[in-house]
């Protein structure tokens, strides 16, 4: 396709009508979008299949803006092609209070945003994920000559995603499993924040692409050269067995005389006389905010594009559906996103009859039993599978050639991990990942645990080895403040189950919940399985364990491996006519969000006498014990030696808990 004057007054359509929301801001990056806008333009116009009129189109291609400082780029792309969102009045209210144009991308507030992008380099991550859910679905349900499941993931990646250490673990992966329709185009323009990228960033980023198994195309002139662009595009698509990264080489802020090629445009407005020397240099004679016709009507393609492409898919379905019946529902089940109807009937049941095992075992169990009766479960760990105890025992590999399999074997990369796990999840096709490691090393992928709930991502974190009883590997190995930071984040569940009854109704709400992460601690150590514990009661937070006739004297609240220590201490307590309630509260999100009745009949506010353990710290636990009460928690690092000394030493067993219970009832 050739050049036009028209191709180019879209291109500047573009970038003034970002530069022109962020200077009305007085907020934002207009050095990307303006600099980016010829490679987004080919890439929106002229190759990537979507839908503007249907933006949750199952076989659309996914984009993701991993340079998300840069959102206003994405903006003006969806609004130039025809979504209904963001409106020119979204774009007018960029960055202010409950516009539906935020400073980054978020997926929660303007439709077709696909991930929430802005700490740099999980947008790479993403994508992956995204990539990846493509190639898993295609292997489950495309039969020959119906491909139902057929779509490209793209994105746009600036220098500091590719110095940001995430985006490298993904590549490696990606590389790896010969994710060929992913495309990264990368935004090379060589700022920073900082001034120019030669003050920390001189690696060959080409030849390190090379050596993860990537395809690199290289456009020199990523300011003019559109057919150089849709060339490098073509040849990415074509090749299927790698990734592929274009460098495509630009200038920030390009168009504005003054700023451009410096870090001046990076992360500040033009300002007003900026902006006026640019719209003279790019010969663009129109008002801020004004959209010439011309340009309206080259836009106006996409939509008739959009919607042929997706009537030509919906007849593939409709042929696959009367080849393939089964397979059809199957899909269909799947892309739903609705559960099937009694699979947690296939959550195992225990009774104190059973013998004691480790909550990590037990979530294996639980896992498996989940993973047969839902067929969208994927995931893995990193590198600790035999130690999480989280591989699906019906299943095979995720690797090249062998998409359809469902164990995902992340490597050593906990960061990229809960990244990709994010993609995958919020590829809207009804997959639920999950990923493992133990839970001293949530750190290493906190922020991505964090968009997880952010960006309203059901992801499952199974973390294991959840306290100072993983024993001799000291405490480096020894999460202590791990579980209340955990909490620290909204909209996760942060869930630590007693027994195995609850690690079932742990699973349960994992899965019912696939708009909210839930993270998962677990024990390393066996554990008996607890009379009236109950897998129903997960979902309420908290609940009644152990009780006592009439008005408790005092009350025990304990999570994970520390309630079967209240019981033993409460019926201790009991032969000397103590009155003693347990409580276990496996999650505080969830339990905070009952009735206040609810709460009031667990934890009556007249007993004010309340002893919390769990084998962490403290901070977190004085809304539940009050000024009279107390905790045996852990508030230093752990100390290396045999898990159950460890654990003893600690303050963590049944006589120390009547001994502290005593003391604070003053008898």
């Amino acid at each position: 396709m050739s050049t036009t004057d028209i191709d180019f007054a879209s291109i500047n359509a573009i970038r003034f009508l970002s530069a022109d929301a962020i200077e009305k801001a007085k907020s934002g990056h207009p050095g990307l979008p303006m600099g980016g806008a010829p490679m987004a333009y080919v890439l929106w116009r002229r190759v990537m299949n979507h839908n503007p009129q249907n933006p949750q189109w199952q076989n659309r291609d996914r984009f993701v803006l991993s340079a998300g400082h840069g959102s206003m780029l994405l903006y003006s792309l969806l609004h130039l092609h025809g979504y209904d969102s963001p409106t020119i009045e979204d774009i007018k209210q960029f960055r202010q209070w409950g516009s539906k144009t935020p400073g980054h991308p978020e997926n929660t507030v303007t439709p077709a945003v696909e991930v929430t992008t802005g700490p740099l380099g999980q947008g790479v991550a993403n994508a992956v994920g995204l990539a990846a859910a493509e190639r898993h679905l295609a292997a489950m349900f495309n039969k020959p000559g119906l491909d139902i499941v057929d779509h490209y993931t793209y994105c746009i990646a600036g220098d500091g995603c590719m110095m940001e250490g995430i985006s490298g673990e993904a590549a490696s992966l990606a590389g790896h499993l010969g994710l060929g329709k992913l495309i990264v185009l990368y935004d090379d323009n060589k700022i920073t924040i900082d001034g120019s990228t030669a003050l920390a960033f001189t690696e060959d980023v080409s030849r390190r692409y090379e050596a993860y198994n990537w395809q690199v195309i290289e456009v020199k002139d990523g300011n003019t050269d559109l057919a150089g662009i849709e060339a490098a595009l073509k040849t990415a698509k074509a090749t299927t067995d790698k990734p592929t990264l274009i460098r495509v080489h630009t200038t920030i802020g390009y168009g504005a005389p003054n700023k451009q090629g410096t870090s001046g445009c990076h992360g500040s407005p033009l300002g007003a006389a900026e902006l006026d020397a640019a719209r003279e240099a790019q010969g663009w004679r129109y008002a801020p905010f004004e959209i010439p016709e011309d340009v309206k009507a080259n836009y106006a393609g996409a939509v008739e594009k959009g919607a042929a492409a997706e009537a030509e898919w919906d007849a593939l379905v409709s042929r696959y559906a009367d080849a393939y019946p089964s397979e059809y529902a199957a899909w269909k089940q799947l892309v739903s996103g609705e559960l099937p109807k009694d699979w947690a009937n296939a959550l195992p049941k225990y009774t104190p009859a059973d013998k004691a095992i480790a909550t990590r075992a037990l979530s294996g169990i639980a896992l498996n039993a989940t993973a047969d009766a839902l067929p969208g479960i994927f995931g893995g760990a990193a590198d600790l599978a035999p130690s999480n105890l989280t591989l699906i025992k019906s299943s095979g590999d995720f690797q090249k050639g062998a998409y359809e399999n469902r164990n995902f074997r992340f490597g050593v990369r906990e960061h990229a991990m809960g990244a990709i796990c994010n993609g995958i999840a919020l590829h809207g096709s009804g997959l639920i990942p999950y990923c493992a490691t133990f839970l001293v090393f949530a750190d290493y992928m906190r922020n991505a645990i964090r968009l997880s709930a952010l960006s309203n991502a059901g992801v499952l974190y199974v973390f294991t080895h959840d306290s100072v009883a993983v024993g001799e590997d000291g405490p480096t190995h020894q999460p202590v403040e791990h579980v209340a930071s955990l909490r620290l984040i909204p909209n996760l569940n942060v869930i630590r189950p007693a027994d195995g009854n609850e690690v079932s109704g742990a699973y349960q709400v994992a899965m019912e919940q696939r708009h909210r992460p839930t993270a998962m601690a677990l024990t390393r150590q066996n554990l008996p399985q607890l009379e009236n514990s109950s897998a129903a009661n997960v979902a309420k937070g908290g609940y009644i364990i152990a009780d006592c006739e009439g008005t408790p004297d005092l009350i025990f609240i304990a999570t994970g491996s520390e309630v079967h220590l209240c019981v033993e201490a409460a019926k201790q307590l009991a032969k000397d006519g103590v009155a003693v309630r347990v409580v276990s509260l496996p999650c505080f999100e969830l339990f905070e969000e009952q009735p206040v009745e609810y709460r009031e009949s667990v934890l009556p506010a007249a007993v004010t006498k309340r002893l919390a353990v769990e084998a962490g710290t403290s901070f977190g636990w004085s809304r539940y014990t009050g000024v009279h009460g107390d905790m045996i928690g852990i508030d230093t690092f752990g100390h290396c030696g045999p898990g159950d000394v460890a654990m003893r030493e600690f303050g963590f067993s049944v006589e120390n808990v009547v001994s502290r219970a005593r003391a604070l009832l003053g008898k």
